[in-house]
């Protein structure tokens, strides 16, 4: 687990009382895609790295020109105890979404067999397939953005799409074959 004392921490609070309804939605949105720790209703804490800076600057602009109030505050723990708590809270966060993805991968791996055992390996079913597959990649790529802190389970994650990625490489060759009986060869 490594302490961000170098760059530290930012602490983030938001009001858009008096802006459009649709701005305090963004705001959570990308809060949440940044993955953000809220402390407490519109009070949030995010590490201070370069591209969080950067995000950070841009909503609380678009906050402030949309009508809305937003502060911005450099911060360091003075207790690294309570620094290991932040982010062992952002690493479970982030662990539960990375269980989300294992739990829902199965899905995907089940229908490869399930098409493959009916014979139904088709380059339709590739195609559904790397739809899926990609949605998962692009899942995982998302939470590792804001995986800061490497949770634990990010690799398990990363391991299983791996694996659901050689199982439809390994379904698109029994497809080439099964349509195009010369061409696997």
């Amino acid at each position: 687990m490594t302490l961000e004392h170098e760059s530290g921490w930012l602490v983030i609070s938001v009001s858009t009382a008096g802006a459009p309804d649709s701005l305090r939605v963004q705001a959570w949105r990308k809060l949440r895609s940044l993955g953000a720790l809220y402390l407490q209703q519109s009070v949030c804490l995010l590490p201070a790295r370069p591209p969080v800076v950067r995000e950070i600057r841009r909503l609380a602009d678009r906050i402030r020109h949309q009508g809305g109030t937003a502060r911005v505050l450099p911060m360091a723990f003075t207790d690294p105890a309570e620094e290991r708590a932040v982010i062992a809270d952002l690493n479970a966060a982030r662990d539960a979404e990375y269980a989300e993805v294992l739990e829902r991968l199965p899905g995907l791996r089940k229908e490869l067999a399930d098409e493959q055992a009916r014979g139904n390996a088709t380059y339709v079913e590739v195609e559904e397939s790397e739809a899926d597959l990609e949605r998962f990649r692009s899942w995982l790529a998302k939470i590792a953005a804001r995986d800061y802190f490497g949770a634990p389970t990010g690799a398990e994650a990363r391991e299983a799409v791996g694996r659901a990625a050689a199982e439809l490489a390994a379904f698109e060759e029994a497809a080439l074959r099964a349509e195009a009986p010369g061409a696997g060869r």
